[in-house]
């Protein structure tokens, strides 16, 4: 039988219909992805350190770290040796430029050197603190347990016009959470890193004047 215009016409629409329903279920599967929740990185400042005011320059390199943990997500480590990330939730910016900004702060509020700033700054330096970032992650013993928060920072004192070596630091922390939950490992990492950057900054602060 021969279709009719009419009949051709309904096909058409029917078609144009189908396909409109199509590319609408498929923009609800590739939309964009939910953003995630961010966290601020807020360790807890030492107070002022007693003693004399360092009358030397510091330059704080940023720290290296692997690529697992240079990015802005939060990493977890699971057993038996499995690193991952929480899911929907991020640091406000890579790891490394977080840790050299709280270094930096720790550094200005012990009140005993006037003279630090970021190796980026290009400022005169009599010793450059070099960083390595080997560990800043909530580990999880049981895969459903509470975590606990480790944080482990390599320093390394380099005098900036002969560049000898002055000393190494291995500063390692750890900090159990408070219960199973983002919020809670975010906290229990602020508490790792306060002290580990507590222990670089009385080391470094320790050594004389190049």
């Amino acid at each position: 039988m021969k279709a009719t215009p009419s009949l051709l016409l309904s096909r058409r629409l029917l078609l144009a219909g189908a396909g409109g329903f199509a590319l609408a279920s498929c923009g609800d599967l590739i939309g964009p992805p939910q953003a995630p929740k961010l966290y601020v990185l807020k360790p807890a400042l030492p107070p002022a350190a007693p003693g004399a005011k360092i009358k030397w320059a510091l330059s704080i390199a940023l720290p290296n770290a692997s690529a697992g943990l240079d990015t802005d997500r939060i990493a977890i480590l699971r057993p038996p040796s499995g690193m991952d990330y929480y899911a929907d939730a991020a640091w406000p910016d890579r790891l490394p430029g977080l840790v050299q900004d709280a270094l930096l702060l720790a550094f200005e509020e012990s009140r005993r050197i006037g003279a630090v700033a970021r190796d980026s700054e290009a400022a005169h330096s009599d010793y450059i603190l070099s960083l390595d970032l080997r560990d800043f992650e909530a580990r999880y013993d049981q895969p459903d347990g509470v975590p606990v928060a480790v944080v482990r920072i390599g320093a390394t004192l380099i005098a900036a016009r002969k560049r000898d070596i002055a000393g190494h630091l291995d500063a390692a922390e750890e900090a159990p959470a408070s219960r199973n939950s983002v919020a809670a490992a975010v906290a229990a990492l602020d508490e790792a890193l306060a002290r580990a950057l507590a222990k670089i900054v009385d080391w470094t602060l320790a050594v004389p004047k190049p």
